[in-house]
């Protein structure tokens, strides 16, 4: 009781931050966004290929760890692998998500799915320069996603053994109820529309990221 407690306070106050001010959070977490992201591509992807839950294992934790390490080094060392590495994440939680509502199970259709988002969100981000909105968009939706999943957790709607026995965080969210699924649009979008009016004349580049990391 009390780890779930601790996880979904931790949980909230993270998910607040990510969230409302996730863009500039980004310049300096950069890196670490990359680490976690390859850490859940990688374990998700060993799940889906080779059962078992998400990081469940010690083969889905070892590649998650493995695959975080180099996603995270590689946006510590060229900025746009960490920009691409967030339009990817996106894309992915889009696919996966779209296929998760409308009921699919985890699986090789929903992984292809979301690669299929991904890889279409990177070449859009890249070709019209929107760098700054998905950044926006992505730490929006993940924050969005740690807050309602924070109060799921503290009501005993869901545990976090069922969190860990799937591979979509998105997916409780929407097999919950229709109010989990409504908070969850809602504080994306509020997330989204706080972040954009913030940061109007705030523009995160190559070279500010330079000035954080050296």
């Amino acid at each position: 009781m009390l780890t779930t407690i601790f996880i979904s306070v931790f949980a909230l106050l993270l998910g607040l931050a990510i969230c409302f001010v996730g863009y500039r959070l980004f310049l300096v977490f950069l890196p670490i966004w990359g680490f976690f992201a390859g850490l859940y591509i990688g374990a998700m992807t060993t799940s889906t290929l080779f059962g078992g839950g998400f990081l469940a294992d010690i083969t889905g934790l070892v590649v998650g760890v493995i695959v975080g390490l180099i996603t995270g080094i590689l946006s510590y060392l060229f900025y746009l692998v960490g920009v691409v590495i967030v339009a990817g994440v996106i894309g992915w939680i889009a696919g996966t998500g779209l296929m998760a509502a409308i009921g699919l199970e985890p699986g090789l259709v929903v992984s292809l799915v979301g690669l299929a988002f991904a890889v279409g969100l990177i070449i859009l981000t890249l070709i019209f320069n929107l760098q700054k909105y998905a950044i926006i968009s992505l730490t929006s939706v993940l924050g969005s996603d740690l807050l309602v999943l924070s109060g799921l957790l503290l009501f005993n709607q869901v545990s976090v053994e069922q969190l860990q026995a799937g591979s979509n965080l998105v997916q409780p969210i929407l097999q919950s109820s229709w109010f989990a699924w409504l908070a969850w649009v809602t504080l994306a979008v509020a997330g989204i529309v706080v972040q954009i009016r913030a940061n109007r004349t705030y523009t995160f580049t190559r070279e500010r990221y330079v000035e954080a990391w050296g």
